[in-house]
């Protein structure tokens, strides 16, 4: 059997310890510009979930394998699609975006419509889950205006309490340190020019922001 080394010297390792492969999820930031200031739509796991109960995220969850065939009424932007690309096979990449739109209308009832249009789509950072967790993620996080959703907010058996949030409001919530991270990519997004959010894709990895 392989070996790692630990505090106290060699440790024996098995198959069964290593760490799980992540899966590709895809999470959608919906943002509206309201008088105050930008809020997001935020919602609270629920407390059956194995994975980060009773937590404040955003609708989202893992790439099922219909999102890669699934049909769209519009694709995303070259630039979204090529920053997405960097870490992702074009297959990969829209079925990301598939899933984000899918999971918001399952999780809060809001639609990019029937089927979606992906073009308003911003792609933000990428978040993967430690290894030391025994569920894992490989997260992409876009962003889209609520001015391109439609529907009525609603919670599910997944989702619980949505609402809008500012950001002051999330960062005050219960937060796993992901989101929290991911909340801060979000501040710096927001302060810059258009011209400036297709450059390298921030990656959080081992609790670390690098760029890819």
């Amino acid at each position: 059997m392989p070996l790692h080394f630990g505090v106290n010297g060699p440790m024996a390792t098995t198959l069964s310890d290593a760490a799980p492969t992540p899966r590709a999820a895809a999470s959608l930031i919906v943002v509206r510009e309201d008088a105050d200031g930008p809020r997001v739509l935020m919602a609270r796991r629920s407390a059956a979930h194995r994975f980060m109960p009773n937590v404040l995220v955003f609708p989202g969850g893992a790439v099922d394998p219909a999102d890669h065939h699934a049909p769209v009424a519009t694709p995303l932007r070259p630039a979204v699609q090529a920053r997405l690309e960097r870490s992702a096979s074009p297959s990969l990449a829209q079925a990301l975006a598939v899933a984000a739109a899918r999971e918001l209308a399952e999780e809060v009832g809001l639609s990019l419509g029937t089927p979606p249009s992906l073009g308003h789509l911003a792609y933000l950072c990428r978040a993967i889950t430690p290894p030391s967790r025994s569920i894992r993620f490989d997260a992409r996080f876009f962003i889209v205006d609520a001015a391109h959703v439609s529907g009525v907010v609603q919670a599910s058996l997944e989702l619980e309490e949505p609402a809008w949030h500012s950001l002051e409001e999330a960062e005050a919530g219960e937060l796993a340190g992901a989101t929290m991270a991911v909340l801060g990519q979000f501040r710096h997004w927001l302060a810059q020019h258009e011209r400036e959010r297709n450059g390298p894709v921030p990656v959080l990895q081992e609790r670390v922001w690098s760029m890819e």
